[in-house]
């Protein structure tokens, strides 16, 4: 397995990720022992990187990866996000006070079963708490030992430099595909090729879809979150299927799936790119690992960047309410 330094840090993590956020939530439900399983399966391949949230669940998802690496914690990079997840009545979200991160961060090292968390991220921006304090609340687990690379997700730019200002930030998660390519037009790719942080794309196969296995959203689960996600809807899904037939020829004259010269694409994005395709399933991760051996043209590249050109796209990537939280 190829090994990736995401961010100037120090850490050293495998150059493909596992999404654990599937296992437990947003796309049905799935049973703990393939689960499991596939958490196996990408050990065996090299992918130690895995990705999790208290949000997922909520904590159910954290508990599943503790088990799944209990004795043998060393093999596995860990990392988890805090500030969408409430323990108020109503639930305060996003929550970036810091009192919230101290108790966050103590559920999530009980529920993972360990001592300390390699990346921590905040989930989302809290609009209402200056990100300099969060993140200084972060800099404090650092120096306790709890935490030892901090991160933040769907940030902007401005908010990227106003929290390395504080304390290195080693990655940002953002989602990012061929068909989500907000991190190019906002100014943030830019900015972590600057400032020296990694780059986490979360949903690098755009939710499944750049697969082409979805028609519709009739053969999903009841309680899969792309029945209300707007790209998967009626004229939006038909529309947004059109943008796929050079995906599936190029995957065709190579001799691979659509899935993987996607990820091949999502993997020029940088020197320090480490996308975690989500997966539920062992045989997934072999062929999202597999995407590291296709290197793509330059003119397939420049190809697929055209046919699925920022703002292609048709319908927004979450509800309204969600995408009020991103870009903070």
């Amino acid at each position: 397995m190829r090994r990736t330094q995401l961010g100037s840090q120090g850490l050293n993590v495998s150059a493909v990720g596992l999404g654990c956020m599937g296992m437990t939530f947003g796309y049905g439900s799935v049973e703990e022992s393939r689960s499991i399983a596939t958490i196996e399966r990408a050990l065996d391949l090299g992918v130690d990187f895995l990705d999790s949230s208290d949000h997922y669940g909520p904590e159910t998802n954290e508990t599943l990866i503790g088990r799944a690496i209990a004795g043998r914690r060393d093999k596995f990079v860990v990392a988890t996000k805090f500030g969408t997840y409430s323990r108020e009545t109503p639930p305060r979200i996003p929550d970036g006070r810091p009192e919230t991160v101290r108790w966050a961060v103590e559920g999530s090292l009980k529920r993972l079963g360990t001592d300390y968390i390699d990346l921590y991220y905040q989930h989302r921006v809290d609009p209402n708490v200056p990100v300099e304090e969060t993140v200084g609340a972060m800099a404090e687990l650092v120096a306790e030992g709890k935490v030892r690379y901090l991160g933040l997700c769907e940030a902007s730019a401005a908010t990227i430099r106003r929290a390395h200002a504080v304390h290195p930030i080693t990655a940002v998660q953002s989602e990012y595909s061929l068909w989500t390519r907000d991190a190019e037009e906002d100014g943030v790719l830019a900015t972590l090729a600057e400032l020296g942080i990694g780059f986490v794309p979360y949903s690098p196969l755009g939710r499944g879809f750049l697969t082409g296995a979805i028609s519709s959203v009739d053969s999903l689960a009841d309680n899969d979150f792309r029945r209300i996600a707007p790209r998967f809807q009626g004229d939006n899904l038909a529309a947004n299927r059109k943008l796929l037939g050079r995906l599936q020829e190029i995957a065709t004259e190579r001799g691979v799936t659509a899935a993987q010269v996607a990820l091949a694409w999502v993997l020029r994005a940088g020197e320090s790119v480490v996308p975690i395709p989500g997966t539920t399933r062992p045989e997934r991760v072999d062929e999202n690992t597999a995407a590291l051996d296709i290197a793509l043209s330059d003119a397939e590249a420049e190809e697929l960047s055209a046919v699925f050109a920022p703002g292609t796209a048709v319908g927004d990537r979450y509800p309204a309410p969600m995408m009020a939280t991103l870009n903070g």
